[in-house]
């Protein structure tokens, strides 16, 4: 279980605000960094972690399934037609290949590599309701940060709603498994109940924060979860701002 894991146990402890400041600064300095290869090197040290961590096979598919495809599409675009390029490095025939476009294309792909990485695997360390709370005993006002945990719920309660139905129709006969067309027979019908089911719910939650008091004024509202901010969180983020800062200066 991941739970039982050292690693995972570690970052999974860290203060939301230290783990959203660290996917910041490694994506912003992959983006001022002027080689791309800072942010494949990154990229592999992730993938480690991933591993170590038991997440190897979700990120391995992410940069499989959105990398791949995106790297080989940048690099066809800047690195044949890109006005940037002055340094030929292979004659196709039907166009030429240049350095300036080639790299050009490696540095976007890794720089939306990083940041996808980084940001699925805070995704998996920390609970919404904990980077919401973090926000807003950072100084976030409350109703901001109820309509991030809001943004941030709505698709996994579709999901779960979806199951539901579908588990109601299946057990009342309804074919919801086989063909492409089958699953999308049975699929449609489900669009009108979720979606109203869930502007229901967000209704109701809405009538019961405001019978708690969720707007009134002048007082310091309190939280369930206290989100607590240690040494290593300090550490890590002054590492993160060292890290943007020397890729600062290596550009300019």
């Amino acid at each position: 279980m991941k739970m039982n894991n050292r690693i995972y146990v570690f970052f999974r402890a860290l203060n939301p605000i230290t783990k959203i400041l660290l996917v910041l600064n490694l994506g912003v300095g992959c983006i001022i960094y002027p080689s791309p290869f800072l942010g494949y090197f990154i990229l592999a040290i992730i993938l480690v972690l991933a591993c170590f961590m038991k997440s190897g096979r979700k990120i391995g598919l992410l940069i499989l399934g959105f990398g791949i495809p995106v790297t080989f599409m940048l690099l066809f675009i800047q690195g044949l037609y890109s006005p940037k390029n002055t340094t030929i490095i292979a004659d196709l025939g039907f166009a030429e290949l240049g350095l300036e476009g080639t790299l050009y294309a490696l540095k976007i792909s890794s720089t939306l590599l990083v940041f996808l990485t980084t940001f699925s695997l805070f995704l998996q360390t920390t609970k919404n309701s904990e980077t919401v709370a973090a926000l807003t005993q950072s100084g976030l006002n409350m109703k901001i940060g109820y309509l991030i945990l809001a943004s941030l719920n709505v698709v996994p309660q579709m999901q779960r709603k979806v199951k539901i139905i579908q588990e109601a129709q299946e057990s009342r006969g309804v074919e919801v498994t086989g063909s492409f067309l089958q699953r999308a027979k049975a699929f449609l019908p489900l669009i009108g109940p979720v979606v109203l089911s869930s502007l229901t719910d967000a209704q109701e939650r809405g009538m019961t924060l405001e019978t708690r008091g969720f707007s009134i004024k002048g007082i310091k509202p309190t939280t369930l979860i206290d989100v607590k901010q240690s040494l290593i969180d300090t550490l890590l983020k002054v590492l993160s701002i060292v890290f943007l800062l020397f890729c600062i200066v290596i550009r300019f």
